[in-house]
């Protein structure tokens, strides 16, 4: 604890204007940076986590006492939690510590697959087929109660854990109701709470339960200060709150807040950038040169003798990245400009995501039956269109980036999409990013990318036209710029000026 603080226990009733302010730093967040295998003997086998904020938080700095709390995701994160007391052992989590709280498996199932992810993460990227979905019904109220349930249990834990006037990063749509659920426990604490995904338009965020939407944006507006990706996505959330709650909003821009039931919440924008020193310097190790020298045997060279042009994209299998309409735009970019063929290969990989969930599963299905279709329709012996990778392979990734000339990255709906700048960065001989409208990224690097509608399946063949006809020094300079954009909010000044705007 450091010195002048108060112990955590303090009287809660204290008011945050006279508290002490602690240097202490807290994360809440469903993943934490640590995963839990267990083998058949009960040996349980640690793997780090990767990402903006393991790399955000290793910034802060020993003289903060940071502590992350999150969930134990599977039976192998619950067995260490049980071991520990859920305090994990800090030579298996990178020195930090990390409170990871054992939640009922049927608790969180509800809170993460019942309503995160197939309510919350649906309405904010739109993906409903709404002649059909969504349907809320007694099955629903229970998934709801079990959110709140889980939501509570990280209140109560970070409630235990922060020091008096500590302060308090709250992570996306799976943890909505923490900030006033916290606040309400310890008003003490600087609570911030930052959105990682798209925000919806009010007329399709009314598709939620009138009780559940209201919950949410109350949830969020018991933060000091609510942040997200993008002007866009901030703007929207003020005008929901407006449209649902009635509350008020002020300000524009930088300078957005709402102001709701007495309290003011200030509304931040913060854009995620890509991690440049540890992306080149990862891309350039043995292991991805290996993994190079097996996509170019891959590619191949056309009949010219040249190497093939890639067509690069890296994603999960996620229903909002839009990767089948992808391959569609990349079917009608070999028939309608037969001069391609032979002479570019699409290196794509789509690795599966939530497989738990049936519309998932078909999705990943359809991915695979429409590259296998492309293939039969156009390959040849020495010629395979489309090169689809399905297993997760972090260093085949960093390869195909390295050789990229065209990124395409073209999702449905993105909080911000942090492919799009990484590609840039890590290419070799730099390259050109086929863009949609309707990601995140789109607010900083449209000047540099070839921008296109999602859902135009031949405006998308025509910008990658487009961007595999661009010379090499053009592409390079696309490349260069679209890299120092890329790279201007690293993962560590993200948080910290998160952490500066609470102060």
């Amino acid at each position: 604890m450091v010195a002048g603080a108060t112990s955590p226990k303090a009287s809660s009733s204290a008011s945050s204007a006279s508290s002490p302010v602690s240097s202490q730093v807290l994360v809440a967040s469903n993943r934490g940076p640590v995963s839990y295998t267990r083998a058949e003997d009960g040996t349980l086998t640690a793997k780090r986590g990767g990402g903006g904020l393991v790399s955000g938080l290793s910034a802060i700095g020993p003289g903060t006492d940071a502590v992350w709390v999150c969930a134990a995701l599977g039976e192998g994160d619950r067995e260490a939690a049980r071991r520990t007391g859920g305090r994990l052992d800090r030579a298996e989590t990178g020195g930090q510590t990390v409170r990871m709280l054992d939640i009922p498996a049927e608790t969180f199932e509800a809170a993460y697959h019942g309503v995160a992810n197939s309510v919350l993460w649906f309405t904010h990227h739109m993906l409903y087929q709404t002649s059909l979905e969504p349907a809320f019904d007694d099955g629903f109220t229970d998934q709801w109660a079990r959110y709140e349930t889980y939501n509570a249990a990280f209140a109560d834990a970070l409630a235990q854990e922060a020091e008096q006037g500590a302060t308090v990063l709250v992570q996306d749509y799976h943890l909505t109701l923490v900030p006033l659920l916290l606040r309400e426990r310890r008003p003490d604490l600087r609570i911030g709470h930052f959105s990682h995904t798209p925000w919806a338009p009010a007329d399709y965020y009314g598709m939620l339960p009138d009780d559940v939407a209201a919950r949410v944006l109350r949830g969020m507006l018991g933060a000091d200060r609510t942040a997200f990706l993008t002007t866009r996505w901030a703007r929207l959330f003020t005008e929901c709150c407006e449209r649902v709650l009635g509350a008020d909003v002020t300000g524009e821009g930088g300078t957005l807040a709402v102001t709701y039931e007495g309290r003011t919440t200030r509304i931040g924008v913060h854009p995620l950038g890509a991690d440049g020193d540890f992306l080149r310097e990862r891309a350039h190790r043995d292991d991805v040169a290996e993994r190079m020298a097996q996509l170019r045997d891959q590619v191949g060279t056309g009949p010219d003798g040249l190497p093939r042009r890639t067509l690069v994209r890296v994603d999960r299998t996620e229903l909002s990245k839009n990767i089948v309409r992808g391959l569609h735009a990349y079917r009608r970019l070999l028939t309608d400009r037969p001069e391609w063929r032979e002479h570019v290969v699409h290196l794509a990989f789509a690795y599966p995501s939530r497989q738990d969930l049936a519309v998932y599963r078909d999705y990943t299905a359809e991915v695979g039956r429409v590259a296998e279709e492309i293939n039969s329709a156009f390959g040849t012996p020495g010629w395979t269109p489309v090169v689809l990778h399905v297993k997760d392979d972090f260093a085949r990734s960093l390869a195909a980036y390295r050789m990229a000339d065209v990124a395409l990255v073209n999702p449905i709906r993105d909080g911000m999409n942090l492919v799009a700048k990484e590609i840039p960065v890590v290419s070799d001989e730099g390259c050109a990013l086929v863009l949609s409208r309707e990601a995140g990224a789109h607010e900083e690097m449209a000047a540099d990318a070839f921008c296109v509608n999602p859902f135009d399946v031949r405006q998308t063949a025509d910008a990658v036209h487009a961007a595999l006809r661009l010379d090499a020094p053009t592409r390079a300079s696309h490349s260069r710029r679209l890299a120092e954009t890329a790279t201007a909010h690293p993962p560590t000044r993200w948080l910290l000026d998160q952490l500066r705007e609470l102060a």
